[in-house]
């Protein structure tokens, strides 16, 4: 939270343990900090641009994305089973986690664009003419996503 300082009363860094002289502070964690010390932990983003979240844990202060890295809980993708990290972007199919990779006909491998058509069937991702292929043969029942 950036705050400005009141003229004549200067507050201590908890960073740098320095006298904070500038007009415009930081209040984070119930200490004040210069903006440029109140930094991620593990790559040095500085909180005040990052927005007004941050995260700590085991002595660390950290940005939402080392904090996810870190910490945060991590599923396998449906196609690979490769673990997928908890600050990636992934797709989803009802109740499976996809590598934006992965997300793609489990047949004939055609990746998907925004606003295809996609079905799901037995956890296998299917194209609509994979899907309707299997559908002639009597292969599967309707669910369409």
């Amino acid at each position: 939270m950036l705050s400005v300082q009141p003229k004549g009363k200067q507050k201590g860094c908890a960073g740098c343990n320095r006298k904070i002289k500038d007009r415009y502070l930081l209040k984070a964690l119930d200490k004040y900090w210069h903006e440029d010390c109140l930094k991620c932990a593990c790559c040095d983003c500085r909180l005040g641009e990052v927005g007004s979240t941050l995260y700590t844990k085991a002595n660390l202060i950290l940005c939402r994305r080392d904090y996810l890295r870190l910490f945060g809980t991590t599923g396998n993708c449906a196609a690979c089973s490769k673990l997928i990290p908890a600050f990636e972007m992934v797709m989803r199919a009802r109740d499976n986690v996809y590598h934006l990779d992965c997300f793609a006909c489990q047949l004939c491998n055609q990746r998907f664009c925004v606003g295809d058509k996609f079905f799901l069937k037995n956890n296998m991702i299917l194209c609509q003419m994979d899907y309707e292929e299997g559908q002639l043969n009597g292969s599967f029942e309707s669910q369409v996503q």
